[in-house]
C-alpha cells in the first residue's frame, strides 16, 4: 500500500500544478458552459505539450476500485477475515453474481415516457460489476468471462439512449455503473476495450454533456441534485476509461465551480459549521432521493481519489458535513434546516422548502461503508453519524439485494467487501 499512496500523491500534485487545463483545446467550449466564469480562469499555455495526454496519466484499475482496495478484499476474504467475509457472501448469494449470466442487449434504451426498457440495462451491468468483482476477488474465470460477455454483448449492440427528460438520468447512472464495470475488465482476454470506450463516448457522453451545458433547456436550478451528480459520475467515469485527460478535468471542474445543483456549492448549500453538519439540497424533497446523493456524490468522490483529486475534503470538508447531516437525520435524530428556495420549469417560477422531509426517511441504501471508511480511516476524521448508519446497513449488498425498482439500482454497493479497513 504504501507505493500505491506515493502514486497516488504524486499524480495529485501533478493535477494541481496543471490547474486549469479543462478550458484549452477541444473541450474549451464545453468546459467554459458547464463550469461557468471561473472555469477559464487559469489558461494553460503549455497544454499543446501536456505529457499527461497519454494513457500514463492515469491510475488503472482507477474508479470506485484501485488496485490497493482489490488486492485487500481478495487477501481478506481468502483468510476469511471480517467484515470482508460477510461481504462476500452478500455479492456470492446475489443472483447478478452467477456465471453464466446470459445478456440480453438493446440497440435503442428508453428510459420515461412510452416503451420503457431500460430495466434490462441496468440488470446486465449490476450482473457485469458483479461477475467482475467475483473474478477480482475470487479468481475464478467463469466469473470473468460472464463479465466480459455481457460488456461486449452491448458494446456491440447499443446504439441509443432515449425517452423523456429520463433519458439524461439513464446516461448518468447507467453510464457512470457501465464504466466502472468495463475498467475492472479492461485487461481482460477477449475484452473489446477499444469497442466499449466507443460506445461510452458517442452514446452515454453526449447526453451527458449535452445536460450538464443545457439543463434540458430548463431553468438551471430546477433538476434535483443527483441529475447533475450522475451526469458528472459518467464524465468522469468516461475520462479515465478512455484515458481522456480533458473529460476527466471537466467533471472535477463542475463539481467545484459548476452552475447546477450538482456541484459541491448548490448540493450543500447551507453549511452549520458549529455543528459539523451542512444542509443537503434535496433534503425537504424526500430521504430516499436525499440518501441517493450520498451514493452519486460519493462514487464521484471516490473515482475522483482513486487518481488523485480530493474532492472528498474540497472546500473544508463541505460534503463530509453534509453526509454526517443526512445520516444523523436518518438515524432519527434532528438536525437544522433552512429554507431553500429554487426556480423552477423553464420561468425559473420560485419554490422553497420550509422544512425537511422525513418521507422515506431510514431508508437502507449502500451507500454508507464507502463514506464511513474514507473519513474515519483513511483520513481519521471523527464521523460519529457516518459510522452508525454504516453499521446499521453492512454488510452492504448490491443491485438486487434492495428491492425490484429502479432505485435499488442506484449505486453498485458492496462498500462493505471493498472499502473496509
Amino acid at each position: 500500500m504504501g507505493h500505491h499512496n506515493a502514486h497516488r500523491m504524486s499524480r495529485r500534485s501533478v493535477l494541481q500544478i496543471a490547474g486549469g487545463l479543462a478550458a484549452t483545446g477541444a473541450a474549451g467550449s464545453v468546459a467554459l458552459a458547464w463550469g461557468g466564469d471561473s472555469a477559464g480562469a487559469a489558461p494553460d499555455t503549455g497544454a499543446a505539450s501536456d505529457p499527461r495526454a497519454g494513457a500514463a496519466a492515469f491510475t488503472h484499475p482507477g474508479m470506485l476500485h484501485a488496485y490497493g482496495e482489490l488486492n485487500r478484499a481478495r487477501v481478506r476474504v481468502a483468510a476469511g477475515d471480517e467484515p470482508w467475509l460477510s461481504g462476500w457472501r452478500r455479492l456470492t448469494a446475489n443472483p447478478h453474481a452467477q456465471s453464466g449470466w446470459a445478456p440480453r442487449p438493446l440497440e435503442t434504451v428508453v428510459r420515461g415516457g412510452t416503451g420503457q426498457n431500460y430495466t434490462v440495462l441496468y440488470n446486465d451491468i449490476h450482473a457485469a460489476y458483479q461477475n467482475a468483482l467475483r473474478w477480482h476477488i475470487g479468481g475464478t474465470h467463469e466469473h470473468g468471462d460472464t463479465a466480459r460477455d455481457i460488456l461486449n454483448a452491448w458494446s456491440g449492440t447499443l446504439k441509443t439512449v432515449t425517452g423523456n427528460a429520463d433519458r439524461f438520468l439513464a446516461a448518468g447512472i447507467y453510464g457512470w455503473q457501465f464504466a466502472n464495470a468495463a475498467e475492472l475488465m479492461r485487461d481482460y482476454p477477449g475484452f473489446e476495450l477499444a469497442r466499449f470506450q466507443q460506445m461510452m463516448t458517442d452514446v452515454f457522453l453526449p447526453l451527458n454533456d449535452s445536460f450538464l451545458v443545457n439543463h434540458n433547456d430548463a431553468c438551471i436550478t430546477n433538476y434535483w441534485a443527483n441529475w447533475d451528480l450522475c451526469t458528472v459520475a459518467s464524465v468522469m467515469a468516461t475520462g479515465i476509461l478512455c484515458d481522456d485527460q480533458a473529460v476527466f478535468d471537466r467533471a472535477v471542474e463542475y463539481m467545484k465551480t459548476g452552475e447546477g445543483n450538482g456541484s459541491l456549492p448548490h448540493a450543500i448549500p447551507f453549511v452549520y459549521d458549529d455543528e459539523g453538519l451542512a444542509q443537503w439540497q434535496e433534503s425537504g424533497r424526500d430521504q430516499g432521493h436525499t440518501v441517493m446523493g450520498m451514493g452519486q456524490a460519493g462514487a464521484i468522490c471516490e473515482m475522483a481519489w482513486s487518481q488523485g483529486v480530493d474532492l472528498y475534503g474540497h472546500d473544508g470538508n463541505r460534503f463530509m458535513k453534509a453526509a454526517q447531516y443526512v445520516a444523523k437525520y436518518n438515524l432519527g435524530q434532528d438536525v437544522p434546516f433552512t429554507t431553500y428556495t429554487w426556480g423552477t420549469g423553464q420561468n425559473c417560477a420560485q419554490r422553497s422548502h420550509t422544512v425537511i422531509s422525513a418521507a422515506s426517511r431510514g431508508q437502507a441504501r449502500p451507500v454508507w461503508d464507502m463514506l464511513h471508511y474514507h473519513y474515519a480511516r483513511r483520513r481519521g476524521q471523527s464521523v460519529p453519524y457516518l459510522t452508525a448508519i454504516a453499521e446499521q446497513v453492512r454488510p452492504e449488498g448490491g443491485g438486487g439485494d434492495y428491492g425490484p425498482n429502479s432505485g435499488g439500482y442506484d449505486q453498485l454497493g458492496f462498500g462493505t467487501l471493498l472499502y473496509a479497513k
